[in-house]
């Protein structure tokens, strides 16, 4: 860990930095619209724009990549990125901020495909799974720390904004300066969907529902806070805690899904994510029963991510595996589009009011669960000898990070049969 730490902190420590700035501004613009008065469902479409753009991002940029060299993308990204979230105060109307959410989305999503290379470069075989497990910690502390900050200033202002920005500024420095070779970029073509449903359709299905769940709690959650008329200090709490939750449970379950059925495993999480929402519905009127509803949320539905990749692995083979990780991203992506939308919707008053946040991650949940119980009497489970290893991943990965974590998990599945045919 230390060894990844001293040839990676100035790479991660960037990251950190990113996510904080993006964590910010995404909690900041849900406090913001209810100040301006904007619906509901305008809101919904401004956070939608940003998965648009996310989705966008991820399919182009490794082309702009191979144009002009990471060092380039990544600089002029970045300077998107921050001219952007300090206009949000000097603009504020939904159509502005929704171009504003398209181009930050896609700028994010092609710094996340230059960074994960470059972490994917500097880490070997030894340290390649360490490498990984950083790089997602330090995502959920600058979610978290976000939460934090925007309790400085007034959120009717714009001091938050440019706080903001002068994080993602900074956050440039370090990595720009620290790294000196660019690796080779190269992305495998996706598998087609068509073949990637028929080889894996828990997976598929699983994908798209789950990307409605985290682009609802992305997106929407400071949006729901607003409507629901919690303090600054609440929502901030109420937002953390689906990442705290996220962190803690990410590697219990993981432990478990390596020695179960992963079906059974994606049923019963689904199952308790979508009773967690359930409870966030009916007595979210209750400050700490909202948190523990966010809680299991978060701590289940961020696994779920990570444990249908695995899922899916499970039944294909060790080079096809980068292949069907792009279709999945893709597919994550689509139902991330849809997410905001439809939460929005439901969240009018003429339909559930606030609490549609809820009844939609319920929904999602509840449909997953089904399907996972579905799909378990269609055919035979793989024993668990022969299934692959579980790779902490988060929702907000590019195909490159899944990648290389498909890396890992083949590496670590190679090492283990070594061992197992040593041994006997």
């Amino acid at each position: 860990m230390l060894q990844v730490l001293s040839s990676a902190w100035a790479l991660l420590l960037g990251m950190m930095l990113l996510m904080v700035g993006n964590g910010l501004q995404g909690t900041m613009l849900g406090v913001r619209g209810e100040i301006e008065g904007f619906a509901t469902f305008e809101m919904s479409i401004v956070m939608a724009a940003y998965f648009a753009g996310f989705l966008g991002g991820s399919r182009l940029a490794p082309e702009m990549i191979r144009r002009v060299g990471h060092v380039r993308v990544f600089a002029a990204l970045a300077s998107f990125i921050s001219a952007v979230m300090i206009l949000y105060p000097v603009l504020p109307n939904t159509v502005a901020w929704g171009l504003g959410r398209v181009i930050i989305g896609f700028c994010f999503s092609g710094v996340y495909v230059t960074a994960e290379s470059w972490l994917n470069n500097a880490a070997d075989n030894s340290n390649r799974g360490k490498a990984l497990s950083l790089y997602m910690i330090v995502q959920m502390i600058g979610i978290i720390t976000a939460q934090g900050l925007i309790q400085i200033g007034d959120p009717g202002g714009y001091e938050a904004f440019v706080i903001a920005s002068i994080l993602v500024s900074i956050s440039f420095g370090p990595i720009l300066l620290s790294i000196s070779p660019t690796p080779a970029f190269d992305t495998t073509k996706p598998m087609t969907l068509k073949e990637l449903m028929k080889i894996s359709p828990l997976g598929c299905v699983g994908m798209f529902l789950l990307g409605g769940v985290f682009s609802a709690q992305f997106g929407m959650s400071s949006v729901y806070g607003a409507a629901a008329g919690l303090t600054l200090m609440e929502l901030s709490i109420f937002i953390a805690t689906f990442y705290i939750g996220a962190t803690i449970l990410q590697y219990p379950l993981g432990w478990i899904s390596d020695r179960m059925d992963r079906r059974i495993l994606i049923f019963v999480v689904a199952l308790v994510g979508g009773f967690g929402a359930v409870a966030g519905f009916f007595l979210g009127g209750d400050f700490k029963m909202l948190l523990v509803a966010a809680f299991f949320i978060g701590g289940l539905s961020n696994p779920l991510y990570s444990l249908l990749i695995a899922y899916t692995n499970d039944y294909l083979d060790h080079d096809d595996m980068a292949a069907a990780s792009g279709g999945l991203v893709f597919i994550n992506g689509l139902g991330a589009i849809a997410g905001p939308m439809i939460t929005g919707w439901l969240m009018a008053d003429s339909v559930f009011g606030p609490a549609g946040f809820f009844a939609f991650i319920a929904a999602l949940m509840f449909v997953m669960a089904a399907y996972a119980a579905y799909r378990a009497t269609q055919r035979a489970a793989i024993p668990v000898e022969e299934t692959g290893s579980f790779t902490v991943m988060s929702p907000t990965a590019t195909p490159v990070a899944v990648e290389f974590a498909q890396e890992y998990a083949i590496e670590t599945e190679l090492e283990e049969q070594e061992t197992a045919n040593e041994e006997s």
